[in-house]
């Protein structure tokens, strides 16, 4: 995990300084008035999270976001963050915004927000720059560090249990709730289950077909990898009653970990598997690989062909990790690519 460097750490407690400074100067100001309008507001909330708990005093109106996705969260709610997480997977254009997020702020007529750097971890001093009244991390792999930190800038919503196990619904429920739209948000999952089932309805063979997403690296078939049911890849397949296959189940449980790999030696635990589901190259030259090689060609998804790739760092392959905006965006290309995969 990234590890906060002195001589940023000494800029961002200089900033944090400086804001604590100006929201005392701010609540003294506001007096019994500014209490009042919270409490209309059904202001103070409380979030709880894997940290503890967070409370929000009053409706923030400076939204920050870090990680992947919980920018989504206000977008799709009508609010346009002061600052989030740029990205490289899956952008299709080198601007740090993914296409359904650029669609979304050109709907709203709003300029791109401040984009964070987190190539190598959370940007502390960028985050504080944005004078956030609240960060929103419900999706995220939050070290205690980092949550310790970010919460000398602004109150911090972190993910409920599992780092980087929130589901879709929980993101959009503790993400609403801290920026006063929990109303909006139960709306706004409504909504996206219906765009979801009326998709999945197009492709009845998935109902009935276990998926394993897996990554296989191409120079090492002597493991197979494999996400867990705490990502929220399998995850979000699982929740539609899509079957998960006994090997992931098994290694699901007791474990806090998102991703997991097995010698390909166990390639018999995957003979229920009825779609193997990865990243690679659009002409899915891994496949033959796959089929040639004398331990994996013995599953027989892979003898068969039943390899849906994702072609890498592509929006498509970005949306399979479901987020509020992609959802609309991409889920039935999503659902036709498995189900082609099944022929």
């Amino acid at each position: 995990m990234p590890r906060l460097r002195s001589a940023v750490a000494a800029t961002v407690l200089a900033a944090i300084a400086t804001l604590a400074l100006a929201a005392c100067s701010t609540s003294t100001d506001a007096g019994s008035a500014g209490a009042d309008a919270a409490v209309s507001d059904g202001f103070p909330v409380t979030i709880e999270h894997a940290f503890g708990q967070t409370v929000i005093e009053s409706k923030p109106e400076r939204v920050a976001t870090v990680a992947w996705s919980n920018q989504e969260v206000p977008l799709a709610l009508g609010v346009v963050p002061v600052g989030m997480a740029g990205v490289d997977w899956g952008d299709d254009d080198g601007d740090g915004v993914l296409p359904w997020v650029e669609d979304k702020l050109e709907e709203l007529g709003a300029e791109t927000p401040v984009l964070f750097d987190e190539t190598d971890g959370i940007d502390f001093e960028a985050v504080a720059d944005t004078q956030p009244d609240v960060i929103l991390a419900a999706y995220s792999g939050l070290t205690q560090e980092e949550y310790d930190t970010l919460s000398k800038i602004a109150p911090v919503v972190a993910y409920p249990e599992v780092a980087w196990g929130t589901s879709l619904e929980d993101m959009i429920r503790l993400n609403s709730k801290a920026i006063g739209l929990a109303a909006e948000g139960d709306a706004l999952i409504d909504e996206l289950h219906g765009q979801i089932d009326t998709a999945l309805a197009d492709f009845p063979e998935l109902k009935d077909s276990s998926v394993l997403f897996s990554y296989i690296d191409p120079s090492d078939f002597s493991q197979i990898g494999f996400y867990t049911t705490l990502d929220t890849r399998p995850g979000f397949l699982k929740s539609l009653g899509i079957p998960m296959p006994a090997i992931v189940t098994e290694e699901s449980e007791g474990t806090d970990q998102f991703y997991t790999s097995v010698s390909a030696e166990q390639a018999d635990r995957f003979e229920d598997v009825d779609l193997f589901v990865t990243y690679g190259d659009a002409a899915g030259s891994i496949i033959p690989q796959l089929q040639a090689d004398p331990l994996l060609s013995k599953i027989p998804a892979i003898a068969a062909g039943h390899i849906a790739i994702l072609e890498e760092s592509t929006p498509l392959a970005a949306s399979a990790n479901p987020s509020p905006l992609s959802i609309g965006w991409g889920i039935h290309d999503y659902f036709a690519l498995l189900a082609g995969a099944l022929g």
